[in-house]
């Protein structure tokens, strides 16, 4: 099994304490410092854009409830240079670069480009930048950059357009990042059909909307959709790139965007805690065909897995108590994070997210580990969540590789 660490860099409120920026990131590489110490694979640093705080004041305000930012890394490769500089062995993750805002994905692959041509300038350089990707969480980061319906039927196709436009960026940014010579033209033109809505009725209400422009539509037709990025014949620089020290994972459960993303080069596949265990395993079986095998065939690690690590290993106290404990913390975890995301606690949303949690005394988290997870499985173990005390995450992160990594290794 392999264990990577994930950092989600949250300025939220916990407790009546919300950190300022500045000791948010002197924290997160204090703990990366750590890691990479303690022998994890890889930090994965979660990525948002544009301020939560001030999206409340739009109209389109996702999170309303949500005090503070979601998170504070903006550019995974700033982040990635400055982790390397003071670590020896740890490789660096984005999860996830949004490569629809911030320039669309030309700008993504030739920033991405660039980023390994420094790192590469060390020719014993073994560290490597691992890159999950897709569309971002929220429309408001994308929504400034031109990512927004263009007309009224677009606007009432939203939900279903949206999986098109990463699907067009996707090809975009894979192409260019491996070096390809392209212009729009060689990108093919993505459709809207019945089959890409929920239901008849959403179908039925697009095809509406669209016959104003055409009305000799049918609805038993497709859409055209209009390019999001047109361009003429480009290449990227620098063009000598290595891309050895390069992994893609891309962040989407569409099987349809996964496959095409390894059309042009190999990409994995994110999952999260909450995902059900029989879509986790039909994707590893159909990605074991579909996988773009050029540094090799697919294994259960290339499916990171994110891992909520709730511990407690309370001195003098019996493991019963230390579990009861254990579990307690991951409760007020997620009851504080529901009532920031929503504005409303449920409790049966609080009781399956603690169900999917892994928490307890080292013994009783190496047991839940042991009975949830394939033993070849690669998960992205979460330590700071609804957490800003930097000295009990760290002691987390050491008692998992001391204690629960040889209990798991005995097991």
């Amino acid at each position: 099994m392999q264990f990577d660490i994930f950092f989600s860099i949250c300025q939220t409120e916990v407790d009546g304490y919300m950190p300022d920026e500045a000791t948010m990131l002197r924290q997160f590489f204090d703990q990366v410092k750590l890691a990479d110490e303690l022998g994890y694979g890889t930090a994965w640093i979660a990525e948002t854009h544009l301020s939560c705080q001030t999206q409340k004041k739009t109209s389109f305000a996702v999170v309303p409830e949500f005090q503070g930012e979601i998170g504070l890394n903006t550019d995974v490769l700033q982040m990635a240079h400055k982790t390397f500089s003071i670590t020896k062995n740890i490789n660096v993750g984005s999860a996830i670069r949004n490569i629809l805002c911030n320039g669309g994905p030309i700008a993504h692959a030739e920033s991405i480009r660039t980023f390994l041509k420094l790192h590469s300038l060390n020719p014993d350089e073994k560290r490597r930048l691992q890159i999950g990707f897709a569309s971002g969480r929220f429309d408001f980061a994308n929504e400034p950059y031109g990512i927004r319906p263009r007309s009224t039927w677009e606007k009432t196709a939203w939900p279903a357009l949206k999986g098109k436009i990463l699907s067009e960026a996707i090809e975009i940014f894979l192409r260019l990042l491996k070096g390809e010579v392209i212009s729009s033209e060689d990108i093919p033109i993505r459709y809207l059909s019945a089959s890409d809505f929920r239901t008849p009725k959403d179908w039925q209400t697009v095809v509406k909307d669209y016959i104003a422009i055409d009305p000799q539509f049918s609805e038993d037709g497709s859409i055209a959709i209009p390019k999001f990025w047109t361009f003429e014949i480009l290449e990227l620089i620098p063009k000598e790139v290595d891309l050895s020290l390069l992994d893609l994972t891309i962040g989407t459960h569409d099987p349809n965007l996964q496959k095409l993303a390894n059309e042009f080069l190999p990409v994995s596949v994110f999952n999260l805690s909450i995902t059900p265990q029989e879509v986790i395993e039909a994707t590893h079986k159909r990605m074991a065909e579909e996988f773009n095998a050029q540094g090799g065939g697919w294994t259960r690690g290339h499916m990171p897995r994110t891992a909520l690590i709730f511990m407690d290993d309370t001195e003098g106290a019996s493991e019963e108590e230390k579990n009861a404990k254990a579990k307690i913390k991951a409760e007020k975890a997620w009851t504080n994070y529901w009532k920031a995301m929503e504005g409303t606690l449920d409790p049966a949303k609080v009781a399956q997210a603690v169900g999917n949690a892994i928490y307890g005394s080292p013994t009783e988290i190496a047991k839940q580990i042991k009975s949830k997870y394939h033993p070849e499985d690669r998960l992205m173990l979460w330590f700071d969540f609804n957490n800003h005390d930097n000295e009990d995450i760290k002691r987390s992160m050491k008692m998992f590789k001391e204690r629960v990594v040889t209990l798991l290794n005995r097991m």
